[in-house]
């Protein structure tokens, strides 16, 4: 496994910490370009009450507006969870080269699980992807972040 790939998936784990501990599902995003950090975000969906504010498209906005270009031509991204199908679109209109991510999404999964959009030929842009990386940490702490939701769910209806 590359080392710079699991180095920006450490700091996507960061930012998926940060989400944990806001309460928004632990997912983290980290767009780089030429191996600089562009911008990294981690999910926000309930805290801006917006359902699109996934960890990547906030990533791909922030990435976008600081090279003043909606193209992120020759842009990895790095995030903790598979893509969903949204984000995946964003993804290929954005022209991000390749994706690195960590936990696989069999609920939603828009790359491997459930789609490949990212590697549909029909589209104007195919994604180099690669994924697994970091994986045990990845799910771990989705895993955690939902036992504990659970808990406080169960407790909560006790009360």
């Amino acid at each position: 496994m590359d080392s710079i790939d699991e180095k920006f998936m450490t700091l996507a784990l960061e930012q998926a910490s940060l989400a944990f501990r806001k309460g928004e599902v632990p997912v983290g995003a980290v767009i780089t370009l030429g191996g600089e950090i562009l911008a990294m975000s981690h999910n926000s969906s309930i805290s801006m009450n917006d359902p699109s504010a996934h960890a990547e498209i906030l990533a791909i906005r922030e990435a976008a507006r600081r090279l003043d270009n909606y193209r992120l031509i020759d842009a990895k991204l790095y995030v903790t969870l598979e893509p969903c199908i949204m984000c995946a679109g964003a993804i290929i209109q954005a022209r991000i080269e390749r994706v690195i991510f960590g936990a696989d999404d069999p609920k939603s999964g828009g790359v491997v699980s459930l789609y490949r959009l990212l590697h549909d030929k029909r589209l104007n842009h195919t994604v180099e992807v690669t994924g697994g990386v970091k994986r045990d940490a990845c799910a771990e702490i989705l895993s955690r972040f939902f036992h504990e939701k659970r808990i406080t769910s169960k407790t909560d209806s006790e009360s």
